[in-house]
């Protein structure tokens, strides 16, 4: 990782844990861990979104041991929030970000699941190029075995089918492709109308259903 990007990282991360703890960090603290370089870009020109976007993803895959699971998750709220621009969210496939953001999904660590599951639901809602990409790189199985795995956590299952219902409303590919493999598995049959709302409703509430059923 570029080192200017790893210092802006560590300091993300910095005002992000006050930010989460409800305290103001000291102005001068993050900026003092900073070398000019890594100021300058801070507080200058600034890396650009697709840089940020790299770099949090960088994080969120890193062996590093001093990259811990809450830096992870500063890292994927950091994601999310760049993601939840149109263009950026197209980004993720320019930037080959998508393999490992889908790769997340079977992290041990719930709370990244989760997070994974939430972020591909924000990059393809109302976005048919994400939707189009997500289906292309295989995101539909992955995302439905979280959907209805048993002892998975609730807020990780949910999220899965958020994910699902924003890859699916009005695009019919992705809803094939869903409805395909909920009847391999034995879940339900038939076609669904990618762009009758009370169908895809449906579908996601039955899928929500297993869920409380648990």
């Amino acid at each position: 990782m570029d080192k200017n990007l790893n210092d802006l990282l560590k300091w993300s991360i910095e005002n992000g844990s006050a930010s989460q703890n409800g305290e103001a960090a000291p102005a001068a603290a993050p900026a003092s861990n900073l070398n000019p370089e890594a100021i300058a870009a801070l507080f200058g020109s600034g890396p650009s979104d697709a840089e940020l976007m790299k770099l949090s993803m960088e994080a969120i895959t890193s062996a590093d041991p001093e990259i811990t699971l809450e830096n992870k998750l500063i890292a994927f709220d950091n994601f999310e929030q760049l993601i939840e621009n149109l263009d950026n969210a197209n980004n993720i496939a320019k930037l080959s970000l998508w393999t490992p953001l889908l790769g997340c999904l079977d992290h041990e660590e719930d709370e990244i699941r989760r997070m994974a599951a939430w972020c591909v639901g924000t990059a393809v809602q109302n976005n048919q190029p994400s939707q189009e990409r997500l289906l292309a790189v295989g995101g539909i199985p992955p995302l439905l075995t979280l959907a209805i795995k048993d002892g998975e956590k609730e807020a990780v299952r949910r999220k899965a089918i958020y994910a699902l219902s924003s890859a699916v409303r009005n695009y019919q590919p992705a809803m094939n492709v869903l409805t395909d493999e909920l009847e391999k598995k034995g879940i339900r049959s038939g076609k669904v109308d990618a762009e009758n709302m009370d169908n895809v409703d449906e579908v996601m509430n039955e899928l929500k259903a297993k869920i409380t059923a648990a």
